[in-house]
């Protein structure tokens, strides 16, 4: 019974050992795999304690002192009992009932990194139920059941980087192209936000007389929260949730004017930041190369971060450049999270441009000694070598002060000086279509009847077809589309994206929208809204062997859920909520292509979100379970909040 008890010690995982003031906070506890939990007793929940009146009472974690080890120490031994003497003569317990879904006999893969094992999973309402050995729950009453013999049954996937805010909120919220890779949940705020909203940020959306009733319901202190909520009421497929946009939050106290934010300006900019954490948010999204966020001094970022600390956030960014001054930018990102006293997460990370491919291993070096020193550092990547974004990124960030872009490109002197600024290879701003080239430019997004022709084409290739030099064609193509137009950028390498994957901190996002390919027809968009979780299980795992598929799992699930303090998703865990992904790995694959991209992926045999059946033998069911999500300093989350 005492070696029972003294295994703690010799726990693989550090945060099973006993030591004072390592428990963690977090509900439920430490999951294991069923061999560990045979083994080893999780450490009880950080911060809490039983009241003498049988309340639960929250107690600051470094309160949490060897008194309250020994009054749980009852609790302890009667659990180890039960573990070391088994009922009957080794007959396995009945399994209790009536559950909603039963999982037979699948390779559960419970996101953690642990060894997949064979298990059965329950799911009763939106919570899983049982997890136990194979078998255990064949007799058990279930409305359904589900024979996973074969394949893989997971967590949900957690997309950190989403980009299906405008689906949500007034589109096609059953984000097909998502669900079918296994995608539960997106984070959506990298640059901006609706919401809060006032009369500068909807100048920044350029929102027009249909979209003003929509976005005046978030001109409110807390119209983060009212966004929130406004997508909830939709009824979407998956689990939403947002940091909130730095773009907006400049944009909220200086509209999208250049230069230095006033002293007043700041003091504003910290009321919304502290406004959106209570609302929800998960801390701060910046996306430095466009305006008007680009216009952000590295201070400014600075007082953003201490205003969300208090609250758990994280400071999550697009750099100021991901090619020349790469490395510079990564500084500038430690800089914010150091100063500001936050974690720092670096979106879609990579080397931009043939000359700077060989920096990423020094971006990765620079990772690893921050870490080493101390500092909270990690970074997201998607399977591709092609970026994407707005053509416009193209043009220099001056040219797009106070909202006047199409009217400066509408003046030819200003036009000419706009020229001559993107050609020059030592301009002082992120340029990836020189990165790129030309030829390493796919324009996209056509909605004008004349230019439609030109969709899917190289930039190159529509200069040499008009004649003109490939920044006079930008600027025609901006004018002619009112600046709506997006482009697919290659400029990192298969090389650097394989040693990126297989870092310990990095986890793996989208960075775009969930599409039904039926609407989809006729128009272009990058393979990733369709392909990016299935591309990186079936070519990296199965195919390449890049990384396992524990590890793979743990990176597109709970890597993210603990990144952003949801305690209740991202593992298959009991009493977690059932957010639960079964696929074929012998089958599981991307189908969409830089040629064909709206193809959906294969291999995803059914998908749950809060217990409810959204994809069922590849197909989606219709259903719209969804819900959102919140950060830990949101008001009502239990957290302790400043005054």
């Amino acid at each position: 019974m005492m070696r029972t008890l003294l295994r703690f010690s010799h726990a693989r995982d550090s945060r099973l050992k006993p030591r004072l003031g390592l428990c963690r906070e977090s509900s439920p506890p430490v999951p294991l795999s069923l061999r560990e939990r045979g083994n080893y007793l999780p450490c009880p929940l950080s911060g809490t304690e039983r009241g003498s009146g049988g309340e639960d009472r929250q107690v600051p974690s470094r309160e949490f002192t060897r008194a309250h080890w020994v009054r749980s120490l009852p609790i302890v031994l009667l659990s180890a009992l039960a573990c070391a003497h088994p009922t009957g003569s080794g007959t396995p317990t009945p399994a209790a009932g009536p559950y909603d879904v039963v999982i037979e006999g699948g390779r559960v893969v419970d996101g953690t990194g642990n060894p997949w094992f064979y298990g059965d999973v329950a799911i009763t309402g939106d919570r899983i139920a049982r997890i136990t050995p194979p078998g255990l729950l064949r007799q058990a009453s279930a409305r359904r059941r589900i024979d996973a013999h074969g394949l893989v049954v997971a967590p949900g996937i957690i997309d950190i980087q989403a980009q299906s805010g405008s689906e949500l909120l007034r589109g096609d919220s059953r984000v097909i192209s998502m669900v079918t890779q296994g995608v539960t949940t997106m984070i959506m705020g990298e640059g901006e936000t609706p919401a809060p909203a006032n009369a500068q940020v909807m100048a920044m959306y350029r929102v027009d007389s249909a979209e003003e009733r929509l976005f005046r319901t978030f001109v409110a202190p807390h119209g983060f929260a009212s966004w929130l909520d406004a997508m909830a009421r939709r009824g979407p497929s998956v689990n939403f949730g947002s940091f909130l946009g730095a773009a907006t939050v400049r944009a909220y106290a200086k509209g999208q004017a250049e230069g230095p934010a006033t002293p007043a300006e700041l003091d504003t900019m910290r009321a919304v930041v502290r406004r959106a954490m209570e609302d929800g948010a998960f801390g701060v999204g910046s996306a430095l190369i466009y305006p008007p966020g680009s216009y952000a001094s590295t201070s400014e970022l600075v007082e953003e971060a201490k205003a969300m600390a208090p609250y758990g956030g994280v400071y999550i960014t697009h750099m100021r450049s991901e090619g020349d001054r790469l490395l510079e930018a990564v500084d500038e990102a430690l800089t914010i999270g150091r100063e500001g006293g936050v974690p720092v997460e670096i979106y879609h990370l990579k080397a931009a441009g043939v000359k700077n491919w060989p920096k990423a291993r020094l971006v990765v070096a620079k990772i690893d000694s921050a870490r080493a020193a101390g500092q909270d550092v990690a970074a997201d990547q998607y399977a591709y070598t092609a970026g994407a974004n707005g053509l416009s990124s193209c043009i220099p960030p001056d040219a797009h002060a106070d909202g006047k872009l199409l009217e400066r490109l509408g003046d030819a002197p200003t036009r000419a000086a706009i020229s001559a600024d993107m050609l020059r290879p030592d301009a002082a701003w992120e340029n990836l279509c020189l990165s790129a080239t030309p030829a390493g430019v796919e324009v996209v997004g056509f909605k004008v009847d004349s230019l439609k022709r030109y969709e899917g084409e190289r930039l190159g290739q529509i200069a040499q077809a008009m004649g003109k030099p490939w920044p006079d064609v930008i600027m025609d193509l901006t004018l002619a589309e009112k600046d709506r137009l997006g482009q697919l950028l290659f400029i990192a390498s298969d090389s650097n994206v394989a040693m990126q994957v297989r870092q310990p901190w990095m986890k793996f996002g989208t960075d775009a929208p969930g599409l039904d390919p039926d609407s989809m027809k006729g128009r272009m968009t990058h393979p990733r809204a369709y392909g990016n979780y299935p591309r990186i299980l079936g070519r990296f795992v199965r195919e390449q062997h890049l990384l396992t598929l524990e590890d793979a799992i743990r990176k597109m699930t709970w890597a993210v859920a603990e990144r952003l303090s949801i305690r209740d998703r991202g593992m298959l865990h009991e009493r977690m909520y059932a957010d639960v992904l079964i696929f074929d790995p012998a089958t599981i694959i991307d189908r969409a292509t830089y040629e064909q991209p709206n193809q959906l992926s294969v291999g995803v045999r059914e998908l749950f979100v809060n217990g409810v059946e959204v994809v069922r033998e590849g197909v989606h069911t219709g259903a719209k379970p969804g819900m959102k999500v919140v950060g830990p300093g949101a008001r009502g989350s239990g957290a302790s909040l400043p005054e």
